[in-house]
């Protein structure tokens, strides 16, 4: 009776120290004397009998939730979480990360636990954008079934593809889940037309004939409620979600494991804690781990045998319920948990028994598509804002951001420079955005496409993209991807919304790069784009001419606005007056396709004649601020962002003028 009673003391001291914290972070503090206490009496407990009956597998069931972007997979979290009891602090509870609550998007995957009906389920909520891509796919090898949430009004889109042919691959069985049905341009007609889609999607994939039985849903994640059947107003008693939860009780299969095996599990994700060192989480294949149990990790090489990197004991098992972390004393095969202990193990590691010597496969991801060059910021102007401005300090950061990150990968370059590979412009703009706020200083060269080369052939990452815009916009958006080696391979109207147009279109992801900000300026802020990668193919020549020349400074000091004011005439300026400047550096676009040196802090001259106009009568326009993204969509190949935790700046690579005019030069030679 002893072992009971003290998990639940164990279990109720640890879940009011980890309730108590807000922070995403794992904050709790446990004495060394309470954890060899702790140990001892786990052990104790194992050697007095057999695995407790929570460790069945077969009261288990892990579930992913996977969606295109902005189809409502967060807030149908949210409603799952609260019918399931949790205390929700806040709308879009999962989304921990201060950039996923400013953006209202998800960066990475998360693992949640809820009970319902004597079962326990392991929810993971993961990102909908295409360039977090690599979150889903790390993670859908956990799980044994998968939500996939559509949107009702808009049907399946680029990245709900991507997602199904994931979880497809693994052999999931996914549960459809037509959200947002209470819109009043939704009616059965059209969730009849969207189920036909997703199945013709499903057989396009290669989906198994299991497979293409897959159960159907309505609901309005917004509401909070989940029906079997088709409606716009459930009764009061069925406003909730529990014929979704149902649904997933009886058609995602429990995990297959075995308690009897030694144990194994493979590190999906990866955190750090100040006290607790590496967190690894991920899915435990076979066996039972207690705290305390002597554990090594092991990783294969490229040989494709399997080395063991370290040997350790586990000092704390860790399991996310609702929105607080508690710690337990055992976990089972089948199960999702968190554990400290390890120092070395990284994500696509093994850890498990010490009698084992076989790792466990790695998860495969699709290549990265662009790199970019991250270095040290040598503009005249370095060093006045950040703290953290040497190449190590910049490299460390980096080589730490792929352990965690395995979608991205770091290639050290020449003085003091790193070749950072990823999905997209903004999944690197994520990174260079925290990094920023970190206190960092570095220069950042524009994206590079990863070109491919078989049979002597030069192939380039195609993407797929969809657009809606309105009709008296069509012209303009065709004309602008023209010039991107765009083609287009479907063309029709919106069901359900009158003048609107949807396009899709295949484009070289190069073509892509910076058109973001351009389609919402074409599209006067109406048009919706999405995006994923579609395959490789042959290369589809130069680009057209998809930008204008630059306005650059050739002078050091205080940007006037009687300077400014005689170059208003020659395009759209980036900066203000009193901003500093340096020779290099980009002030703004030219009106025309060459580049013009121009002096911005030119001040007015002083005379001894009174004039009626004075400098307070100086009007300007004002100046075009960039976000990051779309300087890292706007900067040529000769050209660098200077970001700073204050200011992002843009410049030539070459700051001297006389150094760049002999280069040009020698280029058209």
């Amino acid at each position: 009776m002893a072992g009971p009673l003290l998990r639940s003391l164990w279990s109720n001291t640890t879940r009011r120290s980890f309730s108590s914290s807000q922070s995403p972070h794992l904050k709790s503090r446990f004495s060394l004397s309470s954890l060899r206490a702790f140990s001892a009496a786990s052990a104790s407990t194992a050697a007095a009998g057999a695995p407790s009956s929570s460790l069945d597998p077969n009261r288990l069931r892990n579930v992913a939730v996977i969606a295109h972007v902005d189809h409502g997979k967060t807030t149908l979290m949210d409603r799952i979480l609260r019918q399931c009891g949790a205390d929700i602090p806040h709308e879009r509870a999962m989304d921990s990360i201060n950039l996923e609550r400013e953006r209202g998007i998800t960066i990475s995957s998360k693992v949640t636990s809820v009970f319902w009906k004597d079962n326990e389920l392991n929810m993971v909520d993961t990102p909908g954008h295409a360039d977090f891509g690599g979150e889903v796919e790390r993670v859908v090898g956990m799980v044994e079934g998968a939500i996939l949430v559509v949107d009702a009004g808009e049907g399946p889109l680029a990245q709900t593809k991507f997602v199904l042919a994931k979880a497809l691959k693994y052999g999931l069985r996914p549960i459809l889940l037509l959200n947002k049905v209470d819109r009043p341009s939704v009616s059965e007609e059209r969730c009849d037309e969207v189920e036909s889609l997703v199945f013709d999607l499903f057989a396009n994939l290669g989906a198994t004939e299991e497979q293409l039985d897959f159960p159907v849903l309505y609901a309005s994640a917004k509401e909070g409620w989940a029906s079997s059947t088709f409606t716009k107003e459930p009764p009061a008693d069925a406003k909730n979600m529990s014929q979704l939860l149902d649904a997933v009780v009886k058609y995602v299969p429990p995990p297959k494991a075995d308690l009897d095996e030694p144990f194994l599990m493979l590190v999906s994700m990866m955190e750090k804690d100040f006290y607790l060192g590496r967190i690894l989480t991920g899915r435990v294949s076979s066996g039972v781990v207690r705290v305390g149990d002597k554990i090594s990790g092991l990783r294969q090489t490229e040989t494709g045998s399997s080395e063991k990197i370290e040997e350790a004991k586990v000092v704390k098992l860790m399991k996310k319920k609702g929105t607080t972390i508690v710690s337990i004393d055992a976990a089972g095969a089948g199960d999702i948990i968190c554990m400290a202990g390890l120092t070395a193990p990284s994500i696509g590691h093994t850890v498990a028994s010490v009698e084992v010597t076989t790792a466990l496969p790695a998860v495969e991801l699709d290549p990265p598509t662009i790199s970019m060059t991250f270095g040290v910021n040598d503009s005249p102007l370095a060093g006045r804002d950040g703290t953290q401005l040497t190449g190590g300090k910049i490299g460390d950061r980096l080589l730490a951001e792929a352990e965690t990150n395995l979608a991205i990968n770091v290639i050290p370059g020449l003085s003091e420079s790193f070749e950072v590979q990823g999905r997209g412009e903004l999944q690197l703009g994520i990174l260079i955005e925290n990094m920023r706020r970190e206190g960092f200083e570095l220069s950042v060269s524009p994206p590079k496409v990863m070109y491919k080369t078989e049979n002597k052939q030069k192939l380039e990452p195609i993407e797929e993209v969809i657009i809606e815009i309105n009709e008296e916009h069509v012209g303009s958006v065709m004309e602008a991807l023209s010039h991107r080696r765009a083609e287009v391979t479907d063309m029709g109207p919106v069901p359900g919304n009158d003048g609107r147009t949807r396009l899709t279109l295949t484009c070289p992801s190069r073509g892509l790069v910076g058109y973001r900000c351009v389609f919402s300026s074409d599209t006067r802020g109406t048009g919706f784009m999405h995006r994923a990668f579609l395959r490789y193919e042959k290369y589809r020549g130069p680009l057209g001419n998809v930008r204008k020349g630059v306005l650059v400074s050739m002078g050091y000091g205080t940007i006037t606005s009687h300077s400014l004011m005689g170059l208003e005439a020659r395009g759209t300026l980036f900066v203000s007056p009193g901003l500093d400047s340096y020779d290099g550096m980009i002030i703004g676009e030219h009106s025309r396709d060459t580049d013009l040196d121009v002096n911005p802090v030119k001040a007015k001259e002083l005379t001894n004649i009174r004039s009626a106009n004075k400098d307070e009568n100086v009007k300007l326009s004002p100046p075009r601020l960039m976000t990051l993204e779309e300087a890292i969509g706007y900067v040529a190949s000769d050209e660098l962002i200077e970001v700073t935790p204050k200011r992002i700046r843009l410049r030539k690579r070459c700051l001297d003028v006389t150094k760049r005019k002999s280069q040009s030069k020698r280029a058209k030679d």
